[in-house]
């Protein structure tokens, strides 16, 4: 990503500049872009080496785990992060929901013509403290540049590569009957808080995203239990925790039985999914994780996850069943039962 000193442009102007079609043609705007934005925001050794790709170290007798995801989020800039902090967060819990220790990021960008430089510059200084805040580095990537009209602004692609320890599995086909299913905290916290900023919805309460990278989380359950007892760890972002659920009882052939009460939702959430007829067991959320744990080691767990910031809502909401047919079953508060079905059609689309 980066490149040579250019000595033959005018320094970007970040106040009034924006986005030209030749900070995509690959010459001499294209170097400038990558030099005095990205290879600076991002700068480490990996990247600051210049090359079309990165070399890192893996420590002895790990696997490699992988992980790209595309963001297309609008607005680009809400309640608690922006289209650039998230797009980091993404892609590093993707990687931790393998059990995995992420290592390093590459960054992809498509950029629309037109876009200010004075936004671009926020969204990626805004990466770039994720990152940093995270200890990942963002060591290579890619800028492309579409003609106004063509694209939204700004799209970020990333990728993750994270290092798996030996003998560790974690997936969602593990899942078996008896074991225990928490979740890290409040959900439908980003969904909402994407909506209203989208819809200028003035809530009394502002909702916040949730956006956070959850390695650290993962890391402090992981070590406060006996390997192998985390069968599966999930972040429930599009379709929210009910389509989570489904996908692990799909993948396991199992099928869990939750409990409404349990799940912790924040009031101002409950609120504005009522005045907008959605279900919060369906809104995106980016800063959670759904654990599945074996039953034996469910209190452990659950005081693990409390423990840290990013934990202390953490509940456990229900447990693993046999059942041939997959259903994901909910007590409801009124005493009866609800089947929870994956996500019909989409709606709150490019929420992430």
């Amino acid at each position: 990503m980066s490149a040579p000193h250019n000595t033959y442009l005018r320094p970007l102007d970040f106040k009034r500049g924006r986005i030209d079609i030749n900070h995509g043609a690959g010459g001499r705007a294209s170097a400038q872009l990558v030099e005095e934005l990205f290879a600076r925001a991002f700068d480490n050794p990996a990247l600051r080496a210049g090359d079309d790709g990165a070399v890192f170290e893996a420590p002895p007798g790990h696997r490699l785990v992988m992980a790209t995801d595309g963001h297309v989020i609008t607005p680009r800039v809400f309640p608690g992060g922006d289209i650039g902090c998230l797009s980091v967060h993404g892609t590093l819990n993707d990687v931790a929901m393998m059990g995995a220790v992420p290592l390093a990021l590459s960054a992809s960008f498509i950029l629309e013509e037109g876009l200010p430089l004075a936004e671009l510059r926020a969204l990626v200084e805004s990466m770039a403290a994720a990152a940093r805040d995270a200890g990942v580095p963002i060591v290579t990537g890619d800028t492309k540049v579409v003609e106004q009209g063509k694209g939204d602004g700004v799209f970020i692609a990333t990728t993750g590569i994270g290092a798996l320890p030996p003998g560790r599995r974690i997936g969602g086909a593990l899942a078996r009957p008896g074991d225990a299913l928490l979740l890290s905290g409040r959900i439908g916290d980003h969904g909402i808080a994407v909506l209203s900023q989208r819809e200028s919805l003035g809530f009394e309460a502002t909702v916040r995203s949730d956006t956070a990278a959850l390695h650290g989380l993962v890391a402090a359950l992981l070590a406060a239990l006996p390997e192998g007892a985390v069968h599966t760890l999930r972040d429930p972002t599009r379709g929210g925790l009910a389509t989570t659920l489904n996908e692990i009882t799909r993948q396991s052939g199992t099928g869990m039985q939750i409990d409404e009460a349990a799940i912790p939702v924040h009031p101002e959430v409950t609120a504005a999914c009522e005045l907008l007829g959605l279900d919060p067991l369906y809104v995106a959320n980016e800063g959670k994780l759904v654990a599945v744990v074996a039953a034996e080691q469910a209190d452990a767990a659950l005081a693990a996850l409390r423990a840290h910031p990013l934990g202390v809502d953490a509940a456990r909401i229900g447990s693993v069943v046999d059942d041939e047919h997959g259903f994901v079953q909910m007590r409801t508060t009124f005493g009866g039962r609800r089947v929870l079905d994956w996500l019909s059609g989409d709606p709150l689309p490019r929420i992430c």
